[in-house]
């Protein structure tokens, strides 16, 4: 039997492939074609300085590198990144960024080997404390119907391209009450997704206590501290969380909503940015 030929690398940048499959529907074999998520390694170096490698689709790379250095607290202010290069390779790519020099000595002083899998935001950090970082209170943000809320998840489905043609990427939603959805990336990654969304916000210079995030996996640990860690008041997942995501939730002021679908959701921690959302018992 002839081995499979192996799929022809993409153009550098590509977020999906065509490839060769053979489906298998009511009893009847057809041989035809199917679009593929791409995903590549990404390498993240800091003043030439290797720090992290991921696996993530390769697109939206200024945004990811720019939305990661804020989100894992590399920098305190947007400001402080210099620049960013994002350089392609056949099937990897190279996003050089340029801090302030004194957060690049911080940053040398607790490196971490964060060779991880697909996003994966605690891979390689070297001990627990490490990896459980605290946040400081959220602002008080904003607050926004459930009626409104219902009304971006519907939204969401219609803005994510590359989902629709390979039905196996996440997305990160910007709303803005009153707004609707303003900000969607997408990655394989749902990490990566939540990064190139805050790395686009911060790049357009906009207030991240005038919306929400809306995502479409579950709300673990690092969702919530990503979020928090920038200032995000309110967290939107359409998945579950995770008990050790609703308890930084509740120590950090944020309001975690997960389970949400077009006609329901439920409030996990600081229920009061909700503001139609009624007691029991009232």
């Amino acid at each position: 039997m002839s081995p499979e030929p192996e799929a022809e690398a993409q153009a550098p940048g590509a977020v999906s492939a065509e490839l060769g499959v053979e489906r298998w529907t009511r009893g009847t074999l057809e041989r035809t074609t199917d679009l593929v998520a791409e995903e590549v390694p990404v390498a993240l170096v800091y003043h030439d300085v290797p720090h992290v490698v991921m696996l993530a689709t390769p697109a939206d790379l200024e945004d990811y590198a720019v939305g990661f250095t804020l989100s894992e607290g590399l920098v305190a202010r947007a400001e402080e990144i210099r620049g960013v290069e994002v350089s392609y390779g056949a099937l990897s790519a190279d996003v050089r960024i340029t801090v302030a020099w004194e957060r690049f000595t911080q940053l040398l002083q607790r490196r971490r080997n964060l060779t991880g899998r697909t996003g994966c935001g605690l891979c390689g950090a070297e001990s627990a404390a490490d990896a459980i970082r605290e946040c400081g209170p959220v602002p008080a943000g904003v607050s926004v119907t459930s009626a409104a809320l219902h009304a971006a998840i519907g939204e969401l489905s219609g803005r994510q391209p590359i989902n629709a043609r390979t039905g196996s990427v996440h997305a990160a939603a910007w709303v803005v009450p009153g707004q609707g959805i303003k900000v969607v990336r997408e990655d394989v990654g749902r990490h990566n997704a939540l990064d190139k969304t805050i790395g686009a916000l911060s790049r357009a210079h906009a207030d991240f206590t005038a919306g929400y995030m809306l995502i479409t996996s579950r709300a673990s640990y690092e969702m919530v501290q990503k979020c928090a860690t920038v200032g995000i008041s309110l967290l939107v997942a359409l998945s579950a969380p995770t008990a050790f995501a609703v308890r930084l939730a509740q120590r950090a002021g944020l309001t975690l909503v997960a389970f949400a679908r077009a006609d329901q959701h439920v409030v996990y921690a600081h229920p009061h940015r909700l503001t139609d959302q009624k007691r029991a018992g009232t």
